[in-house]
């Protein structure tokens, strides 16, 4: 039994030296023993630890032209269809659809029938005529013949000359012609069909020039002119240089959008109308960087922008304006021309917060950056 109250005392002993250590120890203190609190900290190296290193690249700012992209189409820049002016059978055909004909060119003709036949009567009533109203001109100067006989000649002249141009255009309206040079886009007749007056007979389109067409809307339209220069970006990869010749002033009703049409040249008729292509209408040239689209955040109120360190090492954020995009980058407006832009551990860092900037391309320091952001 003795034993086991020795054994029970030296551990309660133990215990209780080693709940009293702590005051042994400030005892030691206080009386300047050797134990000793570990020095604190300097402040400057205590901030530095807490300030976030960020991964920058040096943006300048560069003069770009932007311009408004629309999808479209080519189109003839004149068309017409051809009808007939006088009627009668097609006796001939001269030009089939597809072909390239010129101004003046026959595509159709027409039978004659009598009209050589009135057009020799009319010549010679105008004959008649003449020779009449030549006799009341002599003897209305001789006082034989009264002035009112003398109108009445002159009237039936230009009755005659006037039936007798009516019957040189009826035989002139047989042959129907090319109103311009262009294609013969289609050709409704055929050798023995009946064509009255009115009636379509062939279309012809003039493609050189050709015009690329498209439809703004009422957002991009402000800034667009006659005059203009742009391109267009055909699907067969042909870019060629234009200039717009039409502005729409009236909008789509149902679509709010306005008709443009920019004119190429197509002098080898070698592109066709319908043809999809894309409107390439210079707008503006602002001062831009062009930047990878990673490097794009949102502030608090949902606002796109960038955050950029300024001279003090502070984040500022600015909102900016996409000029164009593709792939090489996107050309951003609404920055300074000199920035400092936040690549990498921008999601980590709010507006007004110190960090330590790291250039792109850097040695890595000893602290990790923070990651996440762009790359």
């Amino acid at each position: 039994m003795k034993t086991s109250y020795l054994i029970a005392g030296s551990l309660a002993t133990v215990a209780a030296l080693w709940l009293a250590s702590p005051y042994v120890e400030e005892l030691i203190r206080g009386k300047g023993g050797a134990a000793t609190a570990p020095a604190a900290a300097p402040p400057t190296a205590d901030v530095e630890a807490k300030t976030i290193r960020v991964r920058v690249r040096q943006s300048t700012a560069q003069p770009f032209t932007a311009s408004l992209v629309l999808n479209g189409q080519t189109e003839p820049s004149r068309q017409a269809t051809l009808k007939g002016r006088t009627a009668g059978q097609i006796v001939a055909v001269e030009a089939s659809e597809g072909s390239i004909v010129n101004e003046g060119d026959v595509i159709a003709r027409m039978d004659i029938e009598d009209r050589e036949a009135r057009l020799a009567e009319a010549k010679a009533l105008v004959a008649q005529r003449r020779i009449e109203y030549g006799a009341a001109s002599k003897l209305e100067a001789q006082g034989y013949q009264s002035q009112t006989k003398l109108a009445e000649s002159k009237a039936l002249l230009e009755v005659a000359l006037t039936t007798l141009r009516r019957a040189e255009l009826d035989i002139e309206y047989t042959v129907i012609r090319a109103p311009f040079d262009g294609v013969l886009q289609t050709r409704l007749v055929e050798v023995g069909d009946y064509v009255g007056v009115g009636d379509p007979v062939a279309t012809v389109i003039d493609l050189d020039p050709l015009l690329a067409v498209a439809q703004v809307s009422e957002r991009e339209f402000d800034g667009l002119t006659q005059g203009a220069e742009g391109q267009a970006r055909i699907i067969t990869g042909d870019v060629v240089d234009g200039r717009i010749t039409y502005v729409s002033s009236v909008g789509e009703s149902g679509t709010r959008t306005f008709r443009i049409e920019l004119e190429i040249p197509n002098a080898d008729l070698r592109l066709p109308a319908g043809l999809t292509s894309e409107l390439i209408v210079p707008r503006e040239t602002v001062m831009a960087h062009k930047l990878s689209p990673a490097a794009l955040t949102l502030d608090d109120a949902g606002r796109v922008g960038l955050k950029v360190v300024d001279d003090d090492n502070i984040v500022r954020f600015h909102v900016v304006r996409l000029v164009a995009d593709g792939p090489g980058g996107i050309w951003l407006a609404g920055l300074p021309d000199e920035v400092s832009i936040i690549t990498v551990g921008q999601e980590f860092v709010q507006a007004g917060h110190p960090v330590i900037p790291v250039p792109d391309g850097a040695v890595a320091p000893a602290q990790p950056l923070a990651s996440g952001g762009a790359s």
